[in-house]
């Protein structure tokens, strides 16, 4: 039965456990076993583990890794990317550092540009080679702007939000919205538009307070339990912390409601949890408060992720990466991120977070956002995608749908 089967052996991260001497028995393109090696033979498995030597390099088997925030690498850029193969060397970075399942985030631009990168996305979905669309624009408070140009920034407008939807042709996974600026909300607003077109808002970029920021997060919760064919049922949170008005104790601003929300299971929050966006105790503190199925380990990665230190570009934005921090040239604001996503997750748990909860944070949880039940876990009949890495979580092999990843 296991001749045309293959393991991978080390210490397996499940969702719930690290089992110290496990396999992952892969099947083709899915994932036929996972278990302790020595209840592989009784579960019929025994000769494909039994001919995989045991490591002795303390490696770990994890499953394959779910961006949900992720505008480019290898220096390309998603916003930037007038072709497929410019596109895809983005992907192909990312994918053979781990991130098996990958959204691809677009920044604030003019319409014409976002129409025709999204044309272009929705081309690699279709192909595979993406796993959906981020817009993070442009429908922002030009005040909590971060990288993005606000010249570009426009008031909501729900008909171009619905013209984008169907150049993504399904493929639009998320849209950041500011929850303050008018049309955004409301029965006829961009949220609504995005929940009927199969999409998620994606509160961020926000100089909101806490009244319209809980008016806007019950709306497109109800919203989302509403409408049949939406991809989940919670909206999430753009990169809390980043790109909105700090908590304060006399002007607490969106981040009380967005945690509370998240405590409540009614959202998820993205964590760009690199060590440069937030502090490791600040990850660490999030995910002891909300919990690890309501909060997602992002990179915000940009053309410099696994690149030497230089100018990039970022949409309209020129960029300079030193030190390993992407900065606007201008202003110096950071500007996106320069991780890939195994690199957050271990700065992740060398911040505190236990290996299983912080594995879980970059795969199960992002792959519940998305809908996916076939990725983000080892379990018999998903999708064989697969991360091998060193004792340091550094990537030693990458199998996608159980092809390895060169």
């Amino acid at each position: 039965m296991a001749d045309e089967h293959r393991a991978l052996r080390g210490r397996v991260v499940t969702a719930d456990r690290v089992l110290s001497d496990g396999a992952v028995v892969l099947a083709g393109p899915r994932i036929a076993w996972v278990g302790p090696v020595e209840e592989a033979a009784a579960a019929g498995h025994g000769t494909a583990v039994a001919a995989t030597p045991a490591p002795t390099d303390g490696r770990y088997v994890l499953p394959g890794l779910v961006d949900l925030h992720c505008h480019g690498g290898g220096g390309a850029s998603f916003p930037d990317a007038e072709d497929a193969p410019a596109a895809l060397g983005a992907v192909v970075e990312h994918r053979r550092h781990g991130t098996t399942t990958l959204v691809a985030s677009l920044v604030t631009a003019a319409p014409d540009t976002l129409r025709a990168r999204v044309g272009l996305l929705a081309d690699l979905a279709d192909a595979g080679e993406i796993d959906g669309i981020h817009l993070e624009g442009p429908f922002l408070s030009p005040a909590r702007c971060g990288a993005q140009d606000p010249a570009l920034m426009r008031a909501p407008d729900p008909a171009l939000a619905g013209e984008l939807l169907a150049l993504g042709r399904g493929h639009v996974a998320t849209m950041t919205l500011a929850p303050e600026r008018p049309g955004n909300t409301g029965p006829d607003g961009v949220a609504a538009r995005l929940v009927a077109g199969a999409a998620l808002p994606a509160w961020g970029h926000t100089d909101a307070g806490p009244e319209e920021t809980r008016r806007a997060l019950a709306e497109s919760a109800e919203l989302l339990r509403a409408t049949a064919g939406a991809r989940a049922a919670r909206p999430t949170v753009t990169h809390l912390f980043n790109g909105m008005r700090p908590l304060h104790h006399r002007d607490p601003g969106p981040i009380g409601e967005f945690l509370a929300a998240a405590r409540r299971g009614a959202a998820v929050v993205e964590l760009i949890g690199d060590g440069v966006h937030l502090a490791p105790a600040v990850v660490r503190a999030v995910y002891e408060l909300v919990g690890r199925e309501n909060a997602a380990l992002v990179t915000d990665a940009m053309a410099a992720a696994g690149m030497p230190d230089g100018a990039y570009r970022l949409g309209s934005m020129e960029v300079t990466v030193a030190g390993g921090v992407a900065r606007l040239s201008v202003d110096g604001t950071i500007a996106g991120g320069t991780a890939h996503l195994l690199d957050v997750v271990r700065t992740t748990v060398a911040g505190g977070v236990p290996l299983v909860d912080a594995v879980y944070m970059a795969a199960s949880t992002p792959a519940a956002v998305l809908g996916r039940r076939d990725v983000g876990a080892l379990e018999a009949g998903r999708r064989a995608d697969v991360v091998v890495t060193d004792a340091d979580l550094r990537p030693l092999a990458v199998h996608r749908l159980g092809q390895e990843v060169t």
